[in-house]
């Protein structure tokens, strides 16, 4: 397992608290770029200079988290959420705020499960009182999951995956590329959980021509999963339809012969629900070509995300392929 992905996705930096995950990317990144700058939002845009048309590689930097809305009598920290959450995912989960004070999730036990709903959940902080609760943390503090990301097999499991793994991509292509037939604009956004935000304002600043998409999607190969045609370690997927982007068929076409002509082995995408930044770049300004490169993974939002390391490679190759083959007018 590469470090460099492990310390991406164990880096606490929930959506809108972005601060310590781009300054590592930017660390990263910075060698291999030509100019680097952040928008408004806080998406780090990294150029590499190159002739042609401009395309956009997006990946979302924020993961899902908690921020802090109540601290009762007795120090119980009561939250929502950041990005999608369901509830049988984080009762009894530890937890860690963004100033590192760790806690754990719990919730009433005269509730049932089947009837929890996270307003009805706290952290538990360790703590005996509001005043104690208050020197540690403020309201507005973020956390996320405390789970560190591991290799079991050719896998690998933790939080954040979703979509840290989608960086470690941009980053490894960033750094192998020998040969562009484009301007490219590598884009590590935002506040995509709560809303594709990021990928809104650096569309706009950067107005590129064409827009790619790398983010994590579903599986179809558990027990009574989605009713999906993507696998683990069948190699990275390339988006065709999700809930908020139809791929362009230029973009679509480029990609598949981009992969064909490299050997490396995809499936094709295809899912009712959901969208990634892709979708917030292909409606921008007059719009753009855009479509999207998936990872398959399962256990989406919690803290076991899983992802295949064949697959994550594959998604570099495919980027590698795809930048250095001319899209057919």
């Amino acid at each position: 397992m590469d470090m460099l992905l492990k310390t991406l996705c164990d880096m606490v930096s929930p959506s809108g608290c972005e601060e310590k995950i781009m300054k590592l990317i930017s660390k990263e990144a910075g060698p291999y770029a030509d100019d680097m700058e952040k928008d408004g939002l806080g998406s780090l845009i990294v150029h590499k200079k190159g002739p042609g048309k401009k395309l956009a590689l997006y990946a979302h930097a924020d993961e899902i988290g908690f921020i802090a809305t109540y601290i009762d009598d007795n120090g119980f920290v009561y939250f929502s959420a950041l990005g999608g959450i369901s509830v049988e995912n984080i009762i009894r989960r530890a937890v860690i705020f963004t100033n590192g004070v760790r806690g754990v999730i719990s919730y009433p036990e005269k509730i049932k499960v089947a009837d929890l709903k996270i307003n009805d959940c706290y952290i538990d902080i360790g703590t005996l009182s509001k005043e104690e609760s208050s020197r540690l943390i403020s309201i507005g503090q973020c956390a996320t999951y405390e789970a560190k990301l591991v290799k079991i097999g050719q896998r690998v499991v933790g939080k954040a995956v979703d979509n840290r793994a989608g960086c470690f991509v941009l980053l490894e292509a960033l750094k192998q590329i020998k040969h562009s037939e484009y301007d490219l604009y590598f884009i590590f956004t935002v506040q995509e959980e709560v809303g594709l935000r990021g990928a809104k304002t650096a569309t706009y600043k950067v107005d590129p021509d064409i827009a790619l998409a790398v983010d994590t999607t579903g599986s179809g190969d558990t027990p009574d999963g989605l009713k999906m045609d993507v696998k683990l370690s069948k190699g990275p997927a390339i988006k065709i339809k999700d809930g908020g982007v139809i791929t362009h068929p230029k973009v679509k076409n480029w990609l598949f012969a981009s992969a064909k002509k490299a050997g490396i082995p995809f499936q094709s995408e295809v899912i009712a629900e959901g969208s990634t930044d892709a979708g917030a770049a292909s409606v921008s300004r007059g719009g753009v070509m855009s479509g999207g490169i998936a990872i398959p993974a399962r256990y989406f939002h919690t803290a076991v995300e899983s992802a295949d390391l064949g697959d994550i490679n594959g998604a570099v190759q495919l980027i590698l392929s795809a930048v250095g083959t001319e899209m057919e007018d």
